[in-house]
């Protein structure tokens, strides 16, 4: 079954190249939802099992194991088994148009504006699969999952499982990034999270805290939405640096169909307080309204703000297995830079991405409203974002750094993440290890870890926790 529509550059002039693309941006088959096609004609989650035409794609391998002797804390780009690998080519400013049909609009635009900025490519691997139990409850799902009546809310799905393999529509593939499995959450002991200076300044925002995400429904099983407290996701942090913000913390509570929940401790007050609008656009606190809330993880909180359109497929250069992302060994100096991360190591393959499209509803406003998102077919996970101003205009491109989580059953997922402001020039990273030297836990299972249970995410712990 095809799904994506393969350019031969080589045979075609530059106007039949870009009437290609649009059609391979546009076509999306028709298809009757059909749980016999996952396994055989399609992969356990609704990929296109085989390679592309040239093989630069190859077909799908399944899941990733580490080398021998790894064990959580050693550091995993160590015991991956291509570690040896060598780029192929690398793309910069000097040849970024050869490129750019295996590009979005937004990275085309940061390489072209980012003095020295470079992509290294290496060949493609397709090394992420998941837990049986995931795919089981992924092939139930067919006929069984539902939006709501609303277009854009979930109404049930069997979880930890991929709710629409074989989407119909943009939300739907919207909601198989959301409750991509991650296992039970995933812990970073001492996280570092940077903002790259002002132009003219050198002045970095350099925040270090405690971080822990938790899904409830993410352990081995199988459990109906409809039958599961309304949250999807918990989050708690607490600052450690800068002086300004040590001690504070907070707790974020995002519900499958209904607003977040999030709670401040403010150490001055001895108290904390409810953050009535702290989604969607919202500043994050402490970042120089360079960090929208909504851009937590790629995209996090509801999607009831946008009309979602399932534009179609692309094969495009994506970071992946890119395990220098999480070399909590090196300083954050060596790691980052001025105008952008250091690239050299890491490492971007091409792979074949559902792109969908969000644009603002009538009547509701958002600092982005018009947002294309790309999402990889092997894990739903979003890997590539661009944001658009309200002028139309590329404003914002983010990339997700995937690797194997060999600690939450050899599935691939992501912590790190990097969002690039075309618009002032400068960049955030969070969620990743570097400069920490203590690399980030994924959970298959919460064992005694009391932060992965429903009960430590509430405002009167998160009080009792400040205030030690």
């Amino acid at each position: 079954m095809k799904h994506s529509v393969l350019i031969d550059s080589s045979a075609m002039s530059l106007s039949a190249i870009a009437a290609a693309v649009l059609f391979a941006l546009t076509a999306v088959p028709a298809q009757a939802a059909d749980a016999d096609q996952l396994g055989s004609q399609l992969t356990p989650v609704g990929a296109e099992p085989g390679p592309n035409k040239d093989g630069s794609i190859p077909k799908w391998e399944g899941k990733d194991v580490p080398q021998p002797g790894w064990a959580q804390g050693k550091y995993r780009g160590d015991y991956w088994a291509h570690k040896g690998e060598k780029p192929l080519f690398s793309i910069d400013a000097s040849n970024v148009d050869k490129y750019a049909d295996k590009l979005t609009p937004g990275q085309v635009e940061l390489i072209k504006k980012t003095k020295g900025y470079k992509m290294d490519v290496y060949p493609t691997h397709r090394n992420c699969g998941f837990p049986e139990w995931v795919n089981e409850n992924t092939k139930k799902n067919v006929g069984f999952a539902k939006l709501a009546d609303n277009g854009y809310d979930i109404k049930d799905a069997y979880l930890p499982g991929v709710p629409f393999p074989i989407p119909e529509n943009g939300a739907q593939a919207i909601w198989n990034h959301k409750l991509r499995y991650t296992g039970i959450g995933w812990e970073i002991p001492q996280v570092r999270s940077l903002a790259s200076p002002r132009k003219g300044s050198n002045e970095w925002i350099d925040l270090r805290a405690y971080q822990i995400f938790y899904y409830p429904w993410g352990g081995k099983g199988s459990k109906k939405i409809s039958e599961l407290p309304p949250q999807d996701s918990m989050t708690f942090f607490k600052y450690e640096s800068p002086a300004a913000l040590a001690g504070q913390a907070a707790i974020l509570n995002t519900a499958y169909n209904a607003d977040s929940e999030s709670f401040y401790y403010f150490p001055g007050q001895r108290r904390v307080r409810r953050l009535p609008s702290y989604s969607y656009d919202a500043p994050s606190i402490g970042w120089e309204s360079e960090y929208p809330v909504d851009i937590i993880s790629g995209y996090y909180g509801r999607i009831d703000r946008f009309d979602w359109k399932l534009v179609g497929k692309k094969e495009i250069y994506v970071p992946y297995n890119d395990f220098a992302a999480y070399d909590f060994r090196k300083e954050a100096d060596e790691a980052f830079k001025p105008d952008m991360p250091e690239k050299n190591g890491h490492r971007y393959e091409l792979h074949r991405v559902w792109v969908v499209e969000g644009t603002v509803k009538n009547g509701v406003r958002h600092s982005a409203p018009k947002r294309r998102f790309y999402l990889d077919e092997d894990t739903w996970s979003l890997v590539v974002a661009d944001d658009y101003d309200a002028k139309g205009n590329l404003w914002m491109v983010r990339e997700t750094e995937m690797i194997p989580a060999w600690d939450a059953n050899n599935a691939c997922m992501f912590s790190a993440f990097v969002n690039y402001n075309l618009v002032t020039g400068r960049y955030i990273t969070d969620q990743q290890p570097v400069g920490s030297h203590k690399d980030v836990k994924f959970f298959a299972e919460p064992g005694n870890n009391r932060a992965l249970k429903p009960d430590f995410y509430t405002p009167e712990n998160l009080r009792s926790l400040s205030e030690r």
